[in-house]
């Protein structure tokens, strides 16, 4: 996703690296963050204060697939988020979901929390590029329900969002989560501040589109910005040339179907595909 961004474009795109750490990431000024927040699980209750926690995922699993856990922050009332932007194929990525959570779970049973009434509320987000749900909503919030779709327990809640299937246009934006997903879709594609929506000029999107717009970047900041699209275009190709000697391995053997090597693997079925129809190395 990095790839999104020329030296033509005004705006880096959010849902980059660069552009995630400098707006969902940002700790000198985190309204742009409470205010997604607050969207994303679709809470009337404002959140005034978040406090960034140490990354306790890191060096758990290798299994990354083209995606880094981004964030997690805790509100003044105890609530716990988990934030990742996902921006490669993610086939098992709902399994990737309950094992941060449930990690951040036993965490708290650990800390001596076993009164399991007061725990406090986990709600891990996955904003994802491409879509893994076979729902046509491109916003899903799920907890523990019954069958007949009754709310059993809410301590744990999964959002995903899938900008592939978000199509309103400007006009049709109405709500805070509207906005949001708007903006991220396309504030990397705009060249003319003509072509901005009224809605951009509501201080918590302004807050975060200052911190993309490439023209306000020091030379140092323009710099690093350089090196991370460099670093992350080598590590993007590194990994799909992996993956693309897993899939070739697979289908040298000749015993297991597109989907079940898909499956394997952790890739797309249209990723198989493609690696069958290369021509074989000489």
């Amino acid at each position: 996703m990095e790839g999104l961004y020329t030296d033509e474009q005004i705006f880096i795109p959010i849902i980059s690296d660069y552009g995630f750490k400098a707006t969902f990431g940002n700790e000198e000024n985190t309204l742009f963050l409470r205010k997604a927040l607050q969207a994303l699980i679709k809470s009337h209750i404002p959140i005034k204060e978040v406090k960034f926690d140490k990354n306790t995922f890191e060096g758990i699993t290798q299994d990354s697939r083209s995606s880094i856990f981004d964030l997690a922050c805790t509100d003044e009332n105890g609530n716990h988020f988990i934030v990742e932007m996902q921006y490669g194929d993610a086939p098992n990525f709902a399994q990737r979901m309950k094992f941060y959570s449930f990690h951040k779970f036993n965490a708290m049973v650990k800390k001596g929390k076993f009164d399991y009434s007061i725990l406090e509320k986990i709600y891990c987000v996955g904003i994802l590029a491409n879509n893994i749900n076979p729902y046509k909503h491109f916003h899903n919030v799920s907890n523990i329900r019954n069958e007949q779709g009754e709310l059993i327990d809410n301590q744990m809640t999964f959002v995903t969002v899938e900008l592939d299937k978000f199509v309103l246009q400007e006009i049709e934006c109405q709500t805070d989560l509207q906005k949001l997903i708007y903006t991220m879709k396309t504030i990397h594609t705009v060249t003319q501040p003509t072509q901005f929506p009224q809605f951009w000029n509501e201080e918590w999107l302004k807050v975060a589109i200052d911190e993309l717009d490439s023209r306000k970047m020091t030379p140092d900041q323009k710099a690093s910005l350089e090196i991370l699209i460099a670093r992350n275009a080598e590590s993007v190709n590194k990994e799909k040339r992996q993956l693309q000697k897993m899939v070739a391995n697979f289908l040298g053997l000749n015993l297991l179907t597109v989907e079940q090597i898909a499956t394997s693997v952790g890739v797309s079925e249209d990723f198989v595909l493609s690696v069958q129809r290369q021509p074989p190395a000489i």
